[in-house]
């Protein structure tokens, strides 16, 4: 063992490692996606012996890979983020009434704030909702322990079992003693028995089962060692009247700003009441018997947890069905923050107010530490060179050479949802993963003279997409599907996905071609297009969208994590007309505007030579230097040409 520095979904693939886990599986998304990279990255240095890791085409497929394995014995582990837990939700709902064998835990990862994700979706809540245990580590160093204790919960009681940090723990550092090696715990063999078949009746039976074991798993974790471990309660000062529960990263935050409270009240010569402390590191199935001990002879309970009331509204269950005395407080009456992230400075701020410290005297004692600047504001942007800036630019274009200025643009997830901002403002909807193409159709149905464009990227083309464009094609709808595909999974991080040829380990593998698929799929109408080339695309797009029925334009550029910078362009400033066309119309960081000389420039630390800036100017004045352009298929013509072109056909 060597200790070392870690980030937190580092030391949660060391944990599940230790474990022996046999088979990881899962699909990227912040916060959750460099478990799966530690794992293959320790795999391929020799680290991790018999482990088999791959990133799944989505969250659905990897979680039922995972399930075939645990049949056979095998210690298995699925991650995704809060909103990858509905993709997977259809097998996780029956896996719990089939139950499993090797130990089977889902990592899923939420998301306060949110900070990268559409959602604040709360995963206890659906482990509730599926009858499934789930940990919630307050840190680093509880969830390297609650990462393999669920492995055991999870053989022991024969369930699958969550393991639910959020952001804060995720991307956190830490120090933990490193193993030179891992070996994966042998798989066994699949034993054929009619429990693995899901019938009605078997289903019956094994709900009965499912809710016999749920209070049993709760009684263990509210007694005894493993209680005192990850459900601690402790008393701070004698005869406590007042009370704090707190739930994940929330119960940290709420230690730190309790030390500060008292640190102030005593520098101001205030007095801070007795209270007791429990955090609830098990949320579901709650510990009822080990927060009846914490409740017992309190007058009021304050809730501290991010995203939902979940442990709020159980203590309100557990107040109801004991006639206990106690008031519960929390996210319900205002006392503690509805929504985002909790924060140490909003927990010193409520919890004084709650313990009833002099709000003055602490405002006074916390002057000592200066305010600290506010962040500067920075929106969301393509980065410089994005493929998408010019697809989303063409696109645009085709449609007012057609006439169509009133068609719906529907998005997706992605890089590509920062289409939406000005100026390129081409993203008219975003619900979920695949769903602009079928939200596309549903739109054309209620609508059928407006053109109804949809855009979907590379990788999740192969996550989410194929359905919606088989229903696009069964049921004849009228739309465009443009496939923007930079040849990564750029949003997460950079992973492959079945149509680069590349699999996480490293190895190549057969390219999965997305026109092929089309073609499977009925789409008679595909086009392709260079993302930088401005006239090519907007041809192309013209074509496509002009066609009668599903039709597609698969736009190709690679993302600039994988592309070698050309040399930055330049603006002429003899030729520079001031016209601002060039920061109006794409939008690109690049390109700034000097005020003073009321001309346009482009910053050469940003601009990595994609070229459509050189297209998009009426007047030549953004140049390559030496005027000698680059290959990537940059065009350099005007605007008024690239625009032009015969009949639309296809």
């Amino acid at each position: 063992m060597t200790k070392q520095l870690v980030m937190g979904n580092q030391a949660f693939a060391y944990a599940a490692l230790q474990a022996g886990v046999r088979v990881v599986a899962g699909y990227p998304g912040t916060p959750s996606t460099e478990l799966v990279e530690t794992v293959a990255k320790l795999k391929k240095q020799g680290v991790a012996h018999g482990v088999h890791v791959e990133w799944s085409t989505n969250e659905k497929a990897a979680l039922e890979v995972l399930a075939g394995a645990s049949y056979a014995g095998a210690r298995c582990l699925f991650t995704c983020k809060q909103v990858g837990l509905n993709v997977a939700s259809d097998p996780l709902m029956s896996l719990n009434y089939v139950g499993i064998k090797g130990g089977l835990v889902l990592f899923v990862t939420d998301d306060p704030g949110p900070i990268s994700s559409q959602t604040e979706q709360d995963t206890r809540r659906f482990a509730a909702f599926a009858k499934i245990p789930v940990l919630d580590p307050e840190n680093l160093e509880q969830g390297y322990a609650m990462m393999q204790e669920a492995f055991e919960i999870s053989e022991r009681y024969h369930t699958p079992v969550i393991v639910r940090p959020t952001t804060r723990v995720c991307h956190a550092s830490t120090y933990i003693d490193v193993p030179e090696s891992t070996e994966a715990r042998p798989a066994g063999t699949f034993e054929k028995d009619p429990k693995w078949v899901i019938f009605p009746r078997r289903s019956f039976q094994a709900h009965g089962e499912v809710n016999e074991r749920l209070p049993r798993i709760a009684d263990e974790f509210s007694d005894g060692e493993r209680g005192g471990t990850f459900n601690p309660i402790e008393d701070h000062g004698e005869g406590p009247r007042l009370g704090i529960m707190a739930g994940g990263v929330s119960a940290a935050y709420a230690r730190e700003a309790l030390a500060i409270i008292e640190r102030r009240a005593k520098a101001a010569g205030a007095k801070v009441p007795a209270y007791r402390f429990m955090q609830v590191g098990l949320p579901y199935p709650f510990p009822k018997a080990a927060a009846e001990r914490f409740a017992d002879g309190l007058e009021q309970v304050v809730i501290a947890e991010e995203l939902d009331f979940v442990l709020e509204d159980e203590m309100l269950r557990l107040a109801g069905r004991t006639h206990a005395a106690w008031a519960v407080r929390g996210k319900l009456d205002d006392t503690m923050p509805g929504r985002g992230e909790n924060t140490v400075d909003a927990f010193v701020v409520r919890l004084a107010k709650f313990l009833g410290v002099d709000e003055k005297a602490m405002a006074a004692a916390g002057t000592d530490r200066p305010e600290p600047p506010a962040l500067p504001v920075r929106p969301p942007v393509l980065c410089p060179g994005c493929p998408h800036r010019g697809s989303f630019y063409a696109v645009k274009q085709a449609l007012k050479k057609l006439g169509c200025t009133d068609a719906v643009l529907s998005g997706d997830i992605g890089c590509y949802t920062l289409g939406n901002a000005a100026p390129l403002d081409a993203v008219d909807t975003c619900l979920c993963m695949g769903a602009g193409i079928t939200m596309a159709q549903g739109l054309g149905i209620a609508e059928p003279d407006r053109k109804q464009i949809a855009f979907v990227g590379d990788s999740t083309f192969f996550a989410s997409a194929m359905t919606g464009i088989a229903n696009a094609v069964y049921n004849g709808h009228d739309i465009t599907v443009f496939v923007l595909d930079n040849a990564i999974t750029a949003m997460t991080g950079g992973q492959p996905h079945p149509g680069t040829g590349l699999r996480l380990s490293g190895e190549r593998s057969q390219p999965i071609s997305i026109e092929a698929v089309l073609r499977a799929l009925g789409v008679t109408c595909i086009e392709h297009a260079h993302s930088f080339d401005l006239g090519e695309t907007v041809e192309a797009a013209s074509r496509a969208i002009a066609h009668e029925g599903p039709s597609a334009v698969i736009c190709e550029g690679l993302c600039v994590s994988l592309s070698k910078p050309k040399p930055a362009l330049h603006v002429d400033n003899d030729l520079c007309r001031g016209c601002k066309r060039c920061i109006t119309q794409i939008g690109c960081p690049a390109i700034g505007w000097d005020a003073e000389g009321r001309r346009a420039f482009v910053n050469p630390a940003l601009c990595n030579g994609c070229g459509l800036c050189t297209q998009v100017c009426g007047f030549g004045a953004i140049v390559r230097p030496d005027d000698a352009a680059s290959g990537d298929g940059a065009a350099t013509a005007a605007p008024t040409e690239a625009t032009k072109g015969g009949e639309a056909s296809c």
